[in-house]
């Protein structure tokens, strides 16, 4: 049993620098992510791009309705469905002001992917470490939006109520 234990210990002590995480960064042109040969596709990505850049990073919020359905169904626990419902979290919650939109994105991206009418994309994303909050650690974000006729029309991600 002891023979057992030891191994065990010289393992972890082993294998534990293995266990440490990579960090999680993105593309060095997030831009090219947001295109596809098939036209339905490359709508989606172009819109889910208009999306995150003009109202994301910002905040023209008053081009939702460029974006967003009217009865945007929002799965996020902490704004409501519709699209006035998402603007007004944005913008009386959060309250976000508009600046000037970027030719480029600049959030960071990880992966973008499209499948019939849904659109994924991934973003790394800082973390405090809740062991230790001098430091942080990296993990992946997700936005999923369905589309209907060029508008994003139901939203996922992975926003967590606040404590």
């Amino acid at each position: 049993m002891k023979i057992g234990l030891l191994i065990t210990i010289i393992a972890l002590g082993v294998c534990g620098p293995a266990l440490a995480q990579d960090r999680v960064v993105g593309v060095p042109n997030p831009d090219a992510l947001f295109t596809s040969p098939d036209p339905i596709l490359h709508r989606n990505k172009q819109t889910t791009y208009k999306i995150i850049k003009e109202l994301l990073e910002a905040g023209h919020w008053d081009r939702a309705d460029r974006y967003l359905t009217e009865r945007y169904i929002q799965h996020n626990p902490n704004a409501a469905s519709g699209r006035q419902g998402v603007v007004d979290f944005f913008t009386k919650v959060l309250q976000v002001t508009p600046k000037p939109i970027p030719d480029k994105m600049a959030t960071q991206i990880v992966s973008v992917v499209a499948e019939g009418d849904i659109v994924t994309v991934a973003f790394p994303s800082e973390m405090p470490d809740p062991k230790d909050p001098s430091k942080t650690y990296t993990t992946t974000w997700f936005d999923s939006w369905r589309f209907v006729d060029g508008k994003a029309d139901e939203h996922w991600d992975s926003a967590l109520k606040p404590e």
